[in-house]
Order: structure tokens, then C-alpha cells, then sequence
């Protein structure tokens, strides 16, 4: 069994999938883990939708004209995260709205959750949010926050080496 070290070091973004169906079982297991995040207050203002290899031809392009690349289309599966923010917690002397963390929390447990059952994914904000909503026709007190392909990497994919900041530019003891 991997420690958590080695898995947050050998997670990494995936973006060259093979069209593979995910077991069952290992998308559960990966959404049950999305699932028990923690959140502000216990919250959990968030919504994840599933777009799989079995979901409707017209549901798969319209995710992918929300993030127009060629990469992502080669994803098997979808996961586009929402956040509800009139249920998430405000900050009482602020009003800062913590839905972000809230969802970015649940990603990372989804992402780290998928690497152990040896499936890649890819965090990806840089999308159409706007064209998104209006596609998959979201409530209006929802935000799609995030897409997540998902799938099992292909055998030309190569993961960069990552490059991380040594920890004394990033820890301050006071």
C-alpha cells in the first residue's frame, strides 16, 4: 500500500486517456470519496454530475464545447462539479463565500481517490462556465466550478516531472 506522500507525488494531471470503462466499483469508490470531504460548517454545498461512456451523445459534446481541446475529448468520463452558493458558508465578518474551497477540497479528494485506483484525471478551470450552465440547464444558484475527465491514461502518456518550490520559500515559522 502506497503511503500518502507517495500518491499526492505520483498524482498528476492526465490528459491522453484510452477508451476504457471505469469499473463500477472504482467509480463509486472515487465518488464516495468526493463525497466525504470536508467543507465549511459541514455544508457541502456541491453538486457532481457524471458523464460517462453510457450518457447521450449530445450530453458528451456539450461538455467538450464547454472546454474545446482535443485531449479532453479523448476522456471516457466527465465529472462537472457545481457549487450551490446559497448553502454555502459565509464568513460572519466578511461574507466570504468558502464554496470554492469547499469544491476544491472535494476535486482533490476525487483526484487523489482515482490515483490510487489507477485512473488519471485532470483538474480543468479554464472552461466555458457560463456556456456550461446554460448547456446543461443548472439551477440558477449553481456555478460550475470545475471539469474533471476521467479515465485510465494512455500508454503514450508521460507525466512531467513536477516542479515544486523547496519548502523553506513556502513555510514561515513565526
Amino acid at each position: 500500500m502506497k503511503t500518502f506522500k507517495e500518491l499526492v507525488s505520483e498524482r498528476c494531471s492526465v490528459r491522453s486517456f484510452v477508451n476504457k470503462t471505469i469499473e463500477t466499483s472504482k467509480l463509486d469508490y472515487i465518488l464516495e470519496c468526493g463525497r466525504l470531504a470536508p467543507s465549511a460548517v459541514n455544508f457541502q454545498p456541491w453538486k457532481l454530475y457524471v458523464i460517462s461512456p453510457e450518457s447521450a451523445i449530445e450530453t458528451r459534446k456539450n461538455v467538450q464545447k464547454c472546454y474545446d481541446r482535443e485531449w479532453f475529448s479523448s476522456a471516457p468520463y466527465y465529472i462537472i462539479g457545481t457549487i450551490i452558493h446559497d448553502q454555502s458558508w459565509h464568513r460572519k465578518n466578511d461574507g466570504k463565500d468558502h464554496g470554492d474551497i469547499d469544491i476544491a477540497i472535494l476535486t482533490e479528494h476525487i483526484c487523489l481517490a482515482a490515483a490510487e485506483q489507477g485512473i488519471g484525471t485532470c483538474w480543468v478551470c479554464n472552461f466555458d462556465a457560463k456556456l456550461c450552465h446554460e448547456l446543461f440547464n443548472l439551477p440558477e444558484n449553481e456555478e460550475a466550478a470545475v471539469l474533471i475527465p476521467m479515465g485510465y491514461p494512455s500508454a503514450e502518456f508521460a507525466p512531467a516531472e513536477k516542479k515544486r518550490k523547496p519548502i523553506d520559500e513556502i513555510v514561515i515559522n513565526l
